[in-house]
């Protein structure tokens, strides 16, 4: 025995620190059962080897440490994967067919006969697939936390596990302490891995069916089809509904569990390719092994490759990550309506930083701050932390809510800027997008072929979505470059044609590391930048919002505008007409809605409260006017558009696709066509349908 110990040490200790050859992919597994399925791969596939560790948190550390390079979780251990002490990355996905793609349906199963449903739980016996499992632990309990069933203030009070041993009688969760209620069901060591036979979803089905358990959270695809009449779900409405009901029944539809890896572009593309190639091996099933589900979900039907940007919480989507499905995370100031005391708002670039800064000192209230300050280098990069919850909130234009809207986020409140609905609310703030040429250029609509454009960034709205919509629709050609001939359209790469005639950062902040950013680092960026763009002859025309050329002519604007008179600039009709810039109301390219304050849905009260708090201090008509909220000292437009009267709550419940309107959902569709006018964030966020809540 003692030879054997040793032999297997000296075993793990050569796995632990002998270098992988070149190209060798090298499986994390956590039970022998599977490792004795992953030696069976291997021996089909050339370069690939099994790690064994104990867990999903002991190969995700392996990993980390290049001691293993890929293991397949489920969501819960996705989350954990992409912590900054990992920073791993899901790289290839699970596809369980045409019902439910890469997500799957969340579920509590209960024995046909019994009298129970979801919201007659306490007291029961319950099988969950693990402890911090997705379908098994987090969605379940979080649900039943949310609804007021299992009574938690959250982790400054007790564990999340003393909660849920206090609501039911009795349980197996896998992985939770072996000594409490949690483990009394179990029928060997309750282990987080295979060793457990009432682990994973085959195992809690297995729990209910031996009578151990009453009820079993599991996903859809559990029940075996031979065994689904005896079995029902329980709906958070409290009825029942047979097996197959899953679709209109069930908890909670989540990301498919995927296959995580070091963020490294290279060893992604040979983990992927490595499972392509294999033959004669069954990837998707585990007979012969007396077990389930082992290395992959035995219900999966094909894989598919991640796009590489997609990190962890881009691959859950803000729609898992606002429900705080995740293990001694949240969930208290959602069951106990308990506030926080401030806000992250998320500044884009130098001069927002300042401004937002200055907005945290003025916003100190008996001793506590009700905004603090982040800050990122793109409005993207915005929404990647707000969906992280590093940042709560961000003001931003149409086409951002559009891509934040496919991230899962919500628009809460839009800025107004016509003073008198401030006080008298009626129609939503709205603004005209418009086409600006210097007045006597010749330039007309239908002459912008191989012009030079100045756009205000990629993606946005008056700047880009709408004029290349339009110009989409008229040439079905996604390929703009050889439309313009060259331009600035902040957020493309920096060899673009779009970036040709962008500026960057001059003497600022940023130098030519700024060129072509989608920030105010680059000087042509945004309204008044587009602007200033076709100002100083870079392009021969501007696309921006109606209100630029007057704020920013006839003495209104900065040192670079100072000589500008607004009838020196004409706008571009679609009928091949030219009109003053006064005539926007007939002359224009679209109608579209102001500007909005986005944050996760579970953010909204709290993100509305403290805005109308703030801006009733700090606002154009606030208490206070040590600071304003809606006026830049540096640049223009920062943080809030400066022509902003107010800010307005969007009520509850309001879809994006809403918010924006029909024609302009319309313009998005047509340019969506084009995948080059898609951002990679809104690739990641619109990989797979149930990142985005119905």
């Amino acid at each position: 025995m003692k030879l054997l110990l040793v032999s297997a040490l000296l075993g793990c200790l050569a796995t632990v620190y002998a270098a992988p050859a070149e190209g060798m992919v090298r499986w994390c597994v956590k039970s022998d059962k599977e490792l004795q399925k992953c030696h069976d791969l291997a021996a089909n596939v050339a370069q690939f080897s099994c790690v064994r560790r104990d867990n999903s948190l002991e190969c995700i550390q392996a990993i980390k440490r290049e001691e293993a390079d890929a293991i397949t979780l489920d969501g819960g251990d996705i989350y954990i994967a992409g912590l900054h002490n990992y920073n791993l990355q899901p790289i290839i996905a699970e596809d369980y067919g045409e019902d439910s793609d890469t997500c799957y349906y969340a579920v509590a199963v209960a024995k046909k006969g019994t009298d129970f449903g979801f919201l007659n739980l306490r007291g029961k016996k319950s099988c969950h697939t693990g402890l911090g499992k997705s379908a098994g632990w987090n969605i379940p309990i979080g649900t039943l936390v949310t609804v007021g069933q299992i009574q938690w203030a959250g982790i400054e009070d007790r564990p999340v596990e003393s909660a849920v041993s206090d609501f039911f009688n009795a349980s197996c969760a896998p992985g939770a302490n072996k000594d409490s209620k949690l483990c009394q069901l179990c029928k060997v060591d309750c282990s987080r891995s295979h060793n457990e036979p009432y682990y994973d979803y085959a195992g809690a089905f297995q729990c209910l069916k031996d009578g151990a358990g009453e009820v079993a959270f599991i996903k859809h695809l559990t029940v075996p089809a031979a065994e689904k009449a005896s079995y029902e779900l329980l709906c958070k409405d409290n009825t029942r509904a047979p097996i197959d009901s899953y679709k209109t029944c069930h908890l909670s539809r989540v990301p498919a569990h995927a296959v995580v890896s070091r963020k490294n572009p290279e060893l992604a593309n040979r983990i992927y390719s490595k499972l392509m190639a294999v033959e004669n091996f069954n990837l998707f099933s585990s007979d012969g092994y007396a077990a389930k589900n082992l290395m992959f979900k035995d219900s999966t039907q094909n894989l598919v490759q991640l796009p590489m940007t997609t990190d962890s919480f881009l691959y859950l989507g803000a729609e898992y990550m606002s429900h705080c499905y995740l293990p001694n995370i949240c969930f208290s100031a959602q069951a106990t309506g308990a506030t926080s005391r401030a806000i992250k708002w998320c500044a884009v670039g130098h001069n927002e930083k300042v401004k937002c800064d200055a907005w945290t000192i003025n916003s100190f209230t008996d001793g506590d701050s009700r905004i603090e300050c982040q800050d990122a280098p793109t409005v993207d990069e915005c929404i990647k932390k707000i969906m992280r919850k590093e940042a709560d909130a961000i003001a931003v234009d149409g086409g951002e809510v559009f891509t934040a809207g496919k991230c899962g986020l919500v628009p809460v409140m839009v800025e107004q800027y016509d003073a008198v609905q401030c006080s008298a609310p009626g129609e939503a703030s709205s603004y005209f997008a418009v086409a600006v040429a210097k007045k006597g250029s010749g330039v007309t609509w239908n002459t912008l072929q191989g012009k030079r454009s100045c756009h205000t960034g990629l993606g946005r709205t008056a700047g880009w979505n709408i004029p290349m919509g339009l110009i989409h629709k008229e040439t079905n050609n996604c390929d703009f470059t050889t439309y313009f001939s060259k331009g600035c359209a902040p957020g493309f790469e920096v060899d673009s044609p779009f970036c040709a005639q962008c500026k960057g950062g001059g003497q600022s902040v940023g130098g030519d590391r700024a060129r072509c950013m989608a920030s105010s680092e680059e000087q042509y960026y945004g309204y008044t930048g587009a602007f200033r763009c076709l100002v100083e002859g870079a392009g021969d025309v501007a696309f921006i919002k109606h209100t630029i050329v007057p704020e920013n002519t006839d003495g209104s604007g900065p040192v670079w505008a100072q000589d500008l008179k607004s009838s020196d600039f004409e706008l571009l009709c679609q009928d091949g007409t030219t009109q003053p810039v006064t005539k926007f109301r007939d002359c224009h390219l679209a109608k579209v809605p102001a500007h909005a304050v986005i944050t996760r849905p579970e953010s909204r009260g709290e993100v509305v409260s403290i805005l109308l708090e703030q801006q009733a201090r700090f606002g154009s008509s606030g208490s206070d006017s040590s600071f304003n909220m809606f006026q830049s000292d540096l640049g223009k437009n920062s943080l809030f558009k400066d022509s902003t009267k107010c800010l307005q709550e969007i009520p509850s419940g309001t879809k994006f696709q809403d918010f924006l309107g029909e024609e302009y959902m319309i313009a998005m569709q047509s340019l969506r066509e084009c995948s080059n006018s898609t951002s990679d964030l809104e690739k990641a966020c619109t990989f797979h349908s149930c990142q985005q809540k119905k």
